[in-house]
């Protein structure tokens, strides 16, 4: 029995032992890859347990969600043969699942020293060697984030299908001390230019709104004046107005009234004419003698007789011839 019971505690710790060395875990967001005897196997494995043979095969884990590789302290000579460092660039890049197998069998599983560190010196020299330092440092500086991305996607495409540049950040790079402070310099000479073109555009801004202003208040000068002028205008030909109204209304009154006056005559000598028969003529006749004739009593007729403003001379005629006959002819000439 108790033979037995060591032979059991034996197998299990060797069973436990092959567990231990065979089962292995795969964490979310990688590939698993296998290696027996160093030749690489083209099954792949997915996050979670898994078994292999120990000791004879061997994993390894690929990520295959969205990296950061940092390249540190890359050297750059530039043009001008002056040595620069960048500090620090990092590369985010992302690798297919479905290329894991390939790149990995091209550039084994450390893909990213070939394909990002290696080429991220060769281009970084690449872009140094054509560039002088004034371009490198401050000019272009702001391009060779994107230079640096199109160019490692450019062969990414060729060489790695599948891994892909999201983006390339670049620190600023170190250069030597004297020529740093020679830039510090020029940027304060640069910084007092700015200040003084700024100072100049905000003279020249308030020049302008003062020009704008006065234009301004001249326009509406203007237009005040232009109305002012417009009220004359218009009082002026109301005025007109009311005269020529008035002169109308005094011509159409005078004309009413000779209308009226002509109208007054006209009926008038309509009813002269109405009134003048030969009955009235002679009832006006015999009215005039009787108004105007007078009897003089006496041996003697008066030689002239006084009728209104004339003297009228009588004539001494035959003594068959009254004064009353007389006066009744010369009453009878006048009437007629």
């Amino acid at each position: 029995m108790a033979g037995n019971a060591a032979v059991v505690t034996v197998a299990v710790g060797i069973f436990a032992f092959l567990v231990n060395f065979s089962l292995h875990k795969l964490e979310e967001g990688h590939v698993g890859v296998y290696y027996r005897g160093g030749a690489l196997l083209s099954n792949t494995s997915q996050p979670g347990f898994h078994m292999m043979i120990p000791f004879i095969t061997t994993f390894r884990s690929v990520q295959v969600t969205l990296q950061t590789d940092e390249v540190k302290n890359v050297p750059c000579g530039t043009s001008g043969g002056v040595m620069i460092y960048f500090d620090r660039i990092e590369v985010v890049n992302i690798l297919s699942a479905s290329s894991v197998y390939d790149i990995v069998k091209n550039y084994t599983a450390d893909y990213d020293k070939t394909l990002i560190f290696n080429k991220v010196h060769h281009e970084l020299n690449q872009f140094c060697s054509v560039h002088s330092l004034q371009e490198v440092y401050i000019d272009l500086f702001d391009q060779i984030d994107e230079n640096l991305k199109t160019a490692l996607q450019r062969d990414l495409n060729e060489m790695a299908p599948g891994l892909y540049i999201q983006a390339v950040r670049v620190t600023k790079p170190k250069i030597p001390e004297m020529i740093r402070k020679n830039y510090e310099l020029m940027e304060g000479e640069k910084t007092k230019l700015l200040i003084s073109e700024q100072h100049q555009k905000l003279v020249e801004k308030d020049a302008e709104t003062d020009r704008k202003k006065a234009i301004i208040e001249a326009e509406k000068n203007a237009k005040v004046a232009e109305i002012h002028f417009r009220q004359k205008i218009m009082e002026k030909e109301s005025l007109q107005r009311m005269a020529q109204i008035e002169d109308e209304m005094h011509i159409a009154r005078q004309k009413s009234r000779s209308d009226a006056e002509f109208y007054q005559l006209q009926k008038q000598a309509e009813a002269n004419k109405l009134l003048l028969t030969p009955e009235y003529l002679e009832l006006a006749k015999y009215k005039s003698i009787t108004d105007n004739s007078k009897i003089y009593f006496g041996p003697n007729i008066p030689n002239m007789f006084v009728q209104g403003d004339r003297d009228v001379p009588l004539s001494r005629g035959p003594e068959s011839v009254s004064g009353q006959e007389s006066v009744k002819a010369q009453v009878l000439q006048e009437a007629t």
